[in-house]
């Protein structure tokens, strides 16, 4: 997949932005925590972590690495450490307390924040990126960053015919998008949709232009239409019905990836009553009174409960877990992701809930995490992200607790770190 990361580029931003090219110089060493690295390795015991200037220096047993001498030593005894998670369908920028339209780079930077404080060190945001979306994921290229980083896909390419799918692909194309984002779902009826004839024609000029397509999808005859014509992303679950083993196949085929937002479906209908986790300390946190009170009104609980789209969403909820499940036990790449950004999405507590579900669905702890960094990164096309290797950027979360046991304790968080800083909370 697509790659921003040309060296002269990002020597020439480091240098303009923080004034050298190591903003962050030396070296911190991390010791005596458990480690899960991303990896299919498992979890490393009393282990050592050592970040230089941003990046992973080394990482294993506290007998087998070397800490330089000037090192800083922060001393994790007890606590796990784990990548940084990221989320592969998020959208970032556009939402204001419970408003759109509101697409600004303090939103941006506000929003990316918050997911950092969570520990979502990276999010794919599939449509709606603007101008200051783009600017704001070229400067990310650097050892000072302690945000989460951000790709982006542009506009969702949508229309009738061809001429309105290349000119709307093109210029996301011409911005430097990351990822093309269509959908091949009317939303229950609600919005217009692709012809499978111009659906294969957008991919055609997609691959032109070298880059990857991620595909909203709901029904499973669409979701084999795109797969049959190359698509590499389902971008949501399969919930009308139980995926079969063709399709089963030809994910694996096309060494697709799986991004089932359980929780995008949750928000449709959650708000028909009290939520749970409208009570989590670690929702309330960062929670907006303003937004929770807004959600909690007779107008709005009863707006939810009579709408038609909310039922169906509910309703289908079940065959999406059952398929997160049949996919994962099949060794389809599933990643984490959540569609969060729009209204009553909440940006980084919902991905925790996504993990939980992830894991009521029949994946073990250690395999949803590993959804949530390693295979994520995969499925995004990132290599310098997801995993705790040399040479990788140094973002990664300190727990209280051990997600491998619960995965409840990824929100037991110490502390959150891009390229080796630690997040401002």
């Amino acid at each position: 997949m697509k790659s921003h990361l040309f060296p002269a580029l990002l020597l020439l931003t480091s240098i303009i932005l923080h004034g050298s090219a190591a903003a962050n110089e030396g070296s911190i060493a991390f010791t005596g925590a458990t480690i899960i690295d991303g990896t299919a390795a498992a979890p490393l015991a009393d282990g050592v972590l050592v970040i230089t200037d941003g990046r992973v220096r080394s990482i294993g047993p506290a007998s087998e690495v070397s800490i330089p001498a000037d090192a800083e030593r922060i001393d994790v005894s007890g606590k796990t450490i784990m990548p940084g998670m990221i989320n592969a369908h998020g959208h970032v920028g556009d939402t204001l307390g419970l408003e759109t339209g509101h697409y600004s780079r303090e939103n941006i930077l506000d929003q990316l924040g918050l997911y950092a404080r969570y520990g979502i060190t990276t999010v794919l945001s599939l449509g709606g990126d603007e101008a200051p979306g783009f600017q704001v994921r070229n400067e990310q290229f650097h050892a000072g960053l302690d945000r989460a980083r951000l790709y982006v896909a542009g506009s969702v390419v949508n229309g009738e015919t061809l001429p309105e799918i290349r000119s709307q692909l093109n210029a996301n194309a011409d911005l430097g998008a990351d990822f093309i984002k269509t959908r091949i779902d009317s939303e229950l009826g609600q919005l217009p949709t692709l012809a499978p004839e111009v659906f294969q024609s957008l991919m055609d000029l997609a691959a032109s232009r070298r880059l990857p397509v991620a595909v909203h999808i709901y029904y499973l005859e669409d979701a084999r239409m795109v797969l049959e014509a190359g698509a590499k992303i389902i971008a949501h679950s399969v919930r009308d019905l139980e995926v079969d083993r063709d399709f089963i196949e030809l994910m694996i085929e096309n060494d697709a990836c799986y991004i089932p937002t359980m929780m995008r479906d949750v928000s449709t209908f959650v708000y028909e009553t009290e939520p749970d986790f409208f009570s989590d300390p670690f929702f309330l946190t960062e929670a907006d009174p303003a937004v929770l009170a807004e959600l909690s009104t007779p107008e709005y609980r009863s707006g939810i409960r009579n709408s038609a789209a909310s039922r169906q969403y509910k309703a289908d909820l079940p065959n999406a877990l059952v398929n997160v499940g049949l996919l994962h036990d099949a060794g389809v790449l599933v990643a984490m992701g959540t569609d969060t950004g729009p209204p009553a999405r909440f940006q980084g507590y919902f991905e925790h809930e996504e993990m939980q579900m992830m894991v009521d669905a029949g994946m073990s702890p250690l395999d949803a995490i590993r959804a949530a960094t390693g295979e994520a990164a995969r499925c995004i096309g990132q290599s310098e992200i997801g995993t705790l290797e040399p040479g990788n950027w140094g973002d990664f979360i300190v727990l209280d607790g051990n997600p491998e046991q619960d995965i409840a304790n990824t929100r037991l968080i110490d502390s959150v770190w891009i390229a080796g800083n630690r997040v401002p909370r």
